[in-house]
């Protein structure tokens, strides 16, 4: 659904800390560092996780998965397999 580099990049590009992201998902700052400090794939309850994803969306965040287009247009970045990189 959401990977921890996707929601570092994320708040990157808000300009949010991660105090910041807790307050607009609802959810506890540890859990958000809990969720930053997985590995690949964030695990976690899956309404913590949407609650995320929906704050993210809402400051014009748009998470891409991996092989999925977006449609949306505008700005973004998306992180290359390594076989892709130059």
């Amino acid at each position: 659904m959401i990977t921890s580099g996707q929601m570092r990049a994320a708040r990157a590009l808000l300009g949010i800390g991660q105090k910041e992201l807790a307050e607009r998902s609802g959810i506890s700052l540890p859990t958000i560092q809990r969720m930053e400090a997985s590995d690949g794939s964030v695990r976690g309850n899956i309404d913590s996780l949407n609650r995320v994803v929906d704050a993210l969306r809402a400051a014009g965040v748009e998470l891409i998965g991996e092989g999925v287009r977006s449609e949306a247009g505008g700005r973004g970045v998306r992180l290359l397999p390594p076989g892709d990189r130059s």
